[in-house]
């Protein structure tokens, strides 16, 4: 078993190095997508924008938040308060992340302000700087795991395993989160955010970061004054102890896919969640017709789903029929990074106009898993 920790050699996932300019050069940057058909009027029934949806599951949320929250309190001192602050935990490190992304997008509420508020609020929950993320994710949009180009791609080839355990408790992603803090609080930023953010952009960016870092130095200070831990766990700690079921669907989405692959049916994948699961993740469980039509709102993802199911891969049945496929792939790729799984269409759905020539030109990095379909 050895395997498991020799780490082979795999592509160059960063916005500077020499991926990127290969990317360009092959045409995959900024390209053209495959989307699947779909009625003119149908889409503009489901890109149709309303408040009440969102409304009731923001209520639903921030109210949850607060009963768990007080509840926890209350009983604070005791092990009964450790299944509140566990439920808190998963709505502030988890849920935050889906509410983030949709008020992200613009597409949650059709009122600007109130998408506005709502992902200021996820932002700061989740330690996402809500400018250089707008931004970032408007380029995982464009150019979805296109290695050089893609800023958010979590599972890269070889899988970095202890990096992505690790995060299930946050290990690495909060002091990252806090260091980023600290260098734009000072005005500077990574060289790879200069490559998606705009100038007029990087002012707002020292500003959140002075805000934010206010409001965690005085929540320090509060447990210090108060002889207490209650405080941090209410503010920032439940971004450690309360992310790793968004971590857990996260990787749902591409891990162990396609790579360059203008076709977000080869590289995004869509599970069947229970109707629990689907709140606390917005219907992100959908999410080839999430990146292959962004703009319609989560609330009619499963109508989306519905009208292009016969033009996309055979979703899974829950998480562990999805883990069974990303498991093994992990392990797999982690001494060769070549290998991926590639998405089988079902009878009927238009072909993927880039198969033929990936794999005359690629056989071995093409060959992937091979998927079941019943």
């Amino acid at each position: 078993m050895t395997f498991l920790w020799r780490r082979a050699r795999g592509r160059d996932y960063s916005l500077v190095g020499p991926e990127a300019e290969l990317a360009v050069q092959k045409g995959l940057a900024g390209a053209e997508w495959y989307s699947s058909e779909v009625p003119r009027a149908r889409m503009k029934e489901l890109t149709r924008r309303a408040d009440g949806p969102a409304i009731r599951d923001t209520a639903i949320w921030l109210g949850g938040l607060a009963v768990f929250g007080s509840l926890g309190a209350i009983l604070w001192g005791g092990w009964l308060a450790v299944p509140f602050f566990f439920a808190y935990g998963v709505l502030y490190g988890s849920a935050a992340d889906s509410r983030w992304h949709e008020c992200g997008h613009g597409t949650a509420f059709k009122t600007r302000w109130m998408n506005d508020v709502v992902y200021q609020i996820a932002s700061f929950m989740m330690m996402r700087d809500p400018t250089i993320w707008r931004w970032s994710h408007f380029r995982h949009h464009t150019d979805t795991i296109i290695v050089g180009m893609d800023p958010e791609i979590q599972a890269m080839r070889p899988p970095r395993v202890a990096k992505i355990l690790l995060n299930l408790v946050g290990i690495v992603d909060v002091p990252i989160a806090f260091w980023h803090m600290a260098l734009h609080a000072s005005g500077r930023l990574l060289a790879e955010e200069r490559t998606y953010l705009p100038e007029t952009e990087q002012d707002k960016v020292a500003r959140t970061a002075r805000v934010w870092l206010a409001i965690y130095g005085g929540t320090l200070a509060a447990c210090v004054g108060t002889g207490s831990i209650l405080p941090v766990l209410f503010i920032g700690l439940p971004r450690m102890y309360g992310c790793w079921l968004g971590i857990v669907f996260a990787l749902t989405q591409h891990a162990g896919l396609g790579e360059d692959v203008l076709d977000h049916r080869l590289n995004s994948r869509t599970v069947h969640f229970n109707p629990v699961l689907r709140f606390i993740y917005l219907n992100m469980n959908y999410h080839v017709e999430h990146h292959m039509f962004p703009m319609v709102p989560y609330h009619k993802l499963l109508e989306l789903h519905e009208e292009i199911k016969g033009d996309v891969p055979i979703p899974f049945n829950g998480l562990w029929d999805a883990y069974k496929q990303i498991i093994p792939t992990i392990v797999r790729q982690l001494v060769d990074p070549t290998y991926f799984v590639w998405r089988e269409l079902p009878a009927g759905a238009r072909p993927h106009p880039q198969r033929a020539a990936l794999e005359g030109s690629a056989p071995r990095s093409v060959q992937g898993i091979a998927e079941t379909t019943e």
